[in-house]
């Protein structure tokens, strides 16, 4: 009689385990048919940032201005690598987990960065999402978005002549899961300044020009860049000035 019961119970066991087995291959998870999709798609490891440089806080702060005109050239792919880095990369280790280059209420970081390609050296154009976690690119849709993200945001032409810009999108649930409506009306707006600011004083001491961007259609971003429960917060075009 126990003979036949572990003789059942193994047959159960591997019976659980082929259907388990059969489950993964013929209904594979969304995560795994989206890394199946992005099969071929570019993934780019940045250059790594430097923490230190040759302007001061105090003297980004003094010359800090927004440009909209730049002038011919391309931008390096040293130069993309910090300001990414800047706007919301990883910092140092924290006793709770990696700190993040802006500060976020309740650590909750909704903000995440895309860069849109149009001449920047060693990248082929198209729209890039930053992974802050491991300080890489990876390519989300191919080509030259420069003149349809013009247009969404009401023909301001410094898009489409700027080299890259960096576009800042919010998942608001990150934040009102924990702090509801005041989340998004408050501390998502908060937590975006200072990544906008971060940016500004990076282009400065790169002796790049940039600008911050908010009069756009949130449809029409959303429709270039295909975003999927996601909100644009802003648009900053960089170049040379």
């Amino acid at each position: 009689m126990r003979k036949i019961q572990v003789a059942i119970l193994v047959f159960l066991v591997v019976f659980a385990v082929a259907w388990l087995m059969a489950g993964v291959f013929l209904f594979p998870s969304a995560d795994v048919q989206r890394a199946e999709e992005g099969v071929g798609m570019e993934h780019v490891i940045l250059p790594e940032p430097k923490i230190k440089g040759d302007v001061s806080v105090e003297e980004a702060i003094f010359k800090r201005r927004s440009t909209r005109r730049y002038k011919q050239g391309s931008l390096t792919l040293h130069e993309v690598s910090q300001l990414l880095w800047a706007s919301v990369g990883k910092t140092v280790d924290g006793v709770t987990g990696p700190t993040r280059a802006y500060p976020s209420a309740g650590a909750s970081h909704p903000l995440e960065a895309y860069l849109v390609v149009g001449d920047v050296e060693g990248l082929s154009s198209g729209v890039y999402r930053y992974n802050w976690q491991d300080h890489s690119l990876s390519l989300v849709i191919e080509g030259d978005v420069r003149d349809d993200l013009t247009d969404a945001a009401l023909r301001q032409s410094m898009i489409r002549d700027a080299p890259a810009s960096i576009v800042f999108t919010a998942i608001l649930a990150r934040t009102t899961s924990r702090y509801g409506p005041r989340g998004e009306v408050r501390y998502v707006p908060m937590d975006a300044g200072a990544a906008f600011q971060n940016v500004h004083l990076q282009a400065q001491a790169l002796g790049l020009g940039t600008v911050i961007i908010g009069a756009f259609s949130d449809e029409s971003v959303i429709d270039v860049l295909n975003l999927e429960n996601e909100v644009p917060l802003g648009i900053m075009p960089v170049g040379r000035i």
